[in-house]
């Protein structure tokens, strides 16, 4: 005899098998231990999400004692520090909202894991954890013993195969089978041929119709089934529901039929419908797989990595060029793009793009050093051991430490529609069929099947992300690369727009260069190239390309003071390179302009000066800018360009100069208090903290590798002109997932009002169903794509 459900995993309980805990009934002792465990650490919060959202714990004992082996672990694990280890584990269980809360909530059920991040299409949980207060073996079997068994399969890890699921080809075909053939035999039945044979027959074609049919209806549209128990279960009614609710009616409505000799049924509308629903679904699954956000930037992700050629020479090379065995320059606050192994003496590593937090790990030579982390300090070289991967470094860059909480309004739409959509159509489709019934029973089930069939928030489900992750593939193939989709949305809402002014509105390539002061010997020369070599700043890297190229000398001592100067030892000889104040010395003249002053063993030498060359477009970039936003140049260097700029830019352009990072970010907040919508456009190194605190950050990319996970997009400098076709096709992309979102609501309205009126057939419903999502689709793909050409050919008449 039944009791009720078991209150952790919902499986229904007998008698003899109940156990009280806690005036809460569970099935086994499994389920109990697990609440005990969440009840412990305050996290019964667990079933405020979903009603028995649960697993029955299965027997682990010694079953990942494998994990004991320390180089079976390594292998899983995907980042390995003194402090800090990473893994992502695969757990075929996670379904719901409960699910992504107790597992992002592992570190109050055990000391020494860090943090825990969901990964919920991929059914990923990417934990964090210190190795000496705990261990991949006890993460491993905590997990099992709250339910949540992760699948550990070493052989499929060392060949980075996934098994392909066809379950849902098979489905297809299957279904097609049983409604080809069904139509097939039910020709005499739509000619009503009356010739003598087909009449002594017709009992026995009903009833092989109707066994064709059981494939189709137990195999083929299992899932909907499955999906519509979950959901019932679970409290919320999804879109699967009135899909399976319509499949069963019209197969025993059918059944019926035949049974009693009323006529054939529905079984062809019904292996048609389900057919035609699974083709659908292969259509959206297609799609996701096409949107898949984890996306390969091969062709346009604008980072340069400086490679050592056999002869010792050194040049820019693509992140994606870099092969095994190459030998890499890794300069201060530039990213580790590779794991690799430390050629240099010493390396200090900043992993915080990683594990979110700025501790800085001393490595010496020999040492593997992993994807991710920042070099601090002097240049270093280092080998690789794997090619890039694009997805770790995605990955990395969505790390939560780094995202900024936004509102997103189209998903608020969105969800709101969806919660609502199935308990009405469910209303909606039995109110019809009550008032049918009384007038024609035939027509009663069909309209009440065609309702449940027609209407689907599918579309309006697909209109938000299909949009966006086509905005987000052209805005790549003009290079500018977007942290993820929301990116998009907070773009079409910036008021104002700040320019950072070195290396952002000024080209590092065309500045012309002078030096005033004492003349610089040989060896002169060569200390201060060495002390430039392991500088970012984008005068550093202009300068170290002016001096001529000298002998490679490691300094002994480096330290970068940002947005002020280096300071180096070399050989026993100090340089100082920088800033007048930096240098303190007061030998800037008053015609003030941008200069990088050198200090040779306590003897100030005289200063590089840099005649800026201005990115091209610069004028005409403002000036339609202008129209729309508040226009804002925040500068580290002296005001002595000031002329220059006002005649230039437009009047209400506000120049601000001598901000020091802490007061560019300061100055930021400032406006955002003033109720200010921000974008920041730096060069990623100086102008970090400023890009953390502004709405939206773009990092400005000139052959450097400066990627930090501060900034929400990367914009290849060469591109830099285009900012304005960025701004205005992101509100053009908003206005297209709206207009869908009326397209989508309006196929519901036009398709249940004739579902309701009786002049729907379930099958056409069925066929026109899956058409709305190409529909919808197709239109959102024209629209975007239009508006990028459309933004492209005014540009060029401006230009002409």
């Amino acid at each position: 005899m039944n009791t009720g459900n078991c209150f952790h995993c919902g499986i229904e309980i007998t008698k003899n098998e109940e156990i009280i805990f806690d005036e809460k009934a569970f099935c086994c002792n499994g389920c109990k231990t697990v609440y005990e465990i969440f009840s412990q650490n305050d996290l019964t919060c667990y079933y405020d999400f979903q009603s028995a959202p649960g697993a029955t714990p299965q027997d682990i004992k010694g079953k990942y004692d494998f994990l004991d082996n320390e180089d079976i672990a390594t292998k899983l694990l995907e980042f390995q520090e003194n402090a800090t280890h990473v893994v992502s584990l695969y757990i075929p269980h996670i379904h719901c909202s409960s699910c992504i809360w107790i597992l992002e909530n592992l570190q109050k059920l055990q000391s020494g894991i860090l943090t825990s991040q969901v990964n919920f299409p991929e059914k990923k949980v990417r934990v964090t954890f210190h190795p000496e207060q705990t261990s991949l073996k006890k993460i491993v079997e905590l997990l099992s013993s709250i339910g949540y068994e992760p699948y550990i399969s070493l052989e499929s890890f060392d060949t980075g195969k996934k098994d392909i699921d066809r379950s849902l080809i098979y489905k297809i075909g299957v279904a097609f089978f049983c409604f080809g053939n069904i139509m097939l035999l039910s020709f005499p039945e739509y000619f009503e041929v009356e010739e003598y044979w087909i009449n002594e027959y017709r009992g026995f074609f009903r009833w092989l119709i109707f066994g064709i049919s059981l494939p189709s209806f137990f195999y083929s549209a299992s899932g909907y089934y499955v999906s519509a128990y979950k959901s019932i279960k679970s409290g919320f009614l999804n879109i699967d529901i009135p899909i399976a609710l319509g499949i069963v009616v019209m197969f025993i409505r059918s059944t019926v039929d035949i049974v009693f000799d009323y006529g054939q049924g529905f079984f062809d509308s019904m292996t048609g419908l389900i057919f035609f629903m699974l083709l659908g679904k292969l259509f959206q699954q297609k799609t996701y797989a096409f949107l898949s956000f984890e996306r390969d930037y091969k062709s346009y992700f604008p980072i340069a990595i400086t490679k050592i050629q056999a002869d010792g020479s050194e040049t820019s090379v693509q992140v994606y060029d870099i092969q095994k065995g190459d030998r890499l320059l890794i300069r201060n606050q530039e990213l580790i793009p590779v794991d690799g192994i430390l050629i240099s003496d010493k390396a200090s590593i900043d992993y915080s793009f990683v594990t979110g937090e700025a501790v800085a790990i001393e490595k010496k030579s020999g040492d593997k050093i992993f994807a991710g982390g920042k070099q601090l300090g002097k240049v270093i070289e280092m080998e690789v051991l794997f090619s890039v991967s694009q997805s770790y470094l995605t990955q990395l860059w969505s790390n939560d430490v780094f995202q900024k909480k936004v509102a997103i309004k189209h998903k608020t739409v969105t969800d709101t529609i969806s919660r609502y959509f199935t308990p009405a159509l469910l209303g909606l489709a039995f109110i019809s069929f009550l008032y049918w019934i009384f007038i024609d029973t035939s027509t009663a089930f069909n309209v009440l099947t065609a309702i449940l069939i027609v209407a689907c928030p599918c579309a309006l489900a697909l209109t938000a992300p299909f949009t966006l992750g086509n905005v987000l593939r052209i805005l790549g193939r003009r290079k500018l690369y977007l942290k993820n989709a929301t990116v998009i949305e907070q773009l079409a809402q910036v008021d104002t727009i700040v320019f950072d002014k070195t290396g952002t509105i000024t080209t590092n390539r065309k500045t012309a260069i002078t030096y005033e002061g004492t003349p610089l010997s040989i060896f002169d020369l060569k200390l201060l190239s060495n002390a430039l070599r392991g500088s970012n700043h984008p005068l550093s890297r202009r300068l170290y390309e002016f001096i001529p190229t000298q002998i490679k000398v490691n300094p002994t001592l480096f330290e970068e003071v940002i947005g002020k100067g280096i300071f180096a030892e070399i050989e026993g000889n100090t340089i100082k390179i920088g800033s007048s104040q930096f240098l303190k010395t007061m030998t800037e003249n008053t015609h003030k302009k941008t200069k990088v002053h050198v200090e040779i063993n306590g003897v100030y030498k005289g200063s590089y000066v840099f005649n800026n060359q201005y990115r091209a477009g610069l004028e005409s970039l403002f000036l339609q800018l202008s129209k729309k936003y508040q226009l804002v140049i925040l500068s580290g260097d002296n005001d002595g360009e000031r002329k220059i700029l006002e005649k230039m830019l437009p009047d209400s352009t506000v120049l601000v100069f001598n901000q020091k990072p802490e007061e560019k970010l300061k100055y930021i907040e400032s406006l955002q208090k003033q109720g200010r919508n921000v974008m920041m456009i730096g060069d990623g190194l100086n102008d970090s903290g400023a890009l953390a605190q502004s709405n939206i950050g773009i990092s400005i990319s000139e052959n450097v590798n400066v990627f930090s996970p501060a900034c929400d997009g990367i914009l290849d400098a060469t591109q830099f002109h285009k900012i304005n076709f960025f701004m205005q096709y992101s509100k053009k992309a908003m206005q297209t997932i709206y207009m869908s979102f009326g397209l989508s609501i309006l196929y519901n309205i036009v398709g249940l009002s004739y579902a309701v009126s009786g002049n729907l057939s379930p099958l056409v419903a069925a066929i026109i169903m899956p058409l709305s999502t190409v529909t919808i689709v197709s239109f959102v793909t024209i629209m975007t794509n239009f508006y990028a050409r459309n933004f492209n050919s005014v540009k060029e008449k401006a230009e002409a």
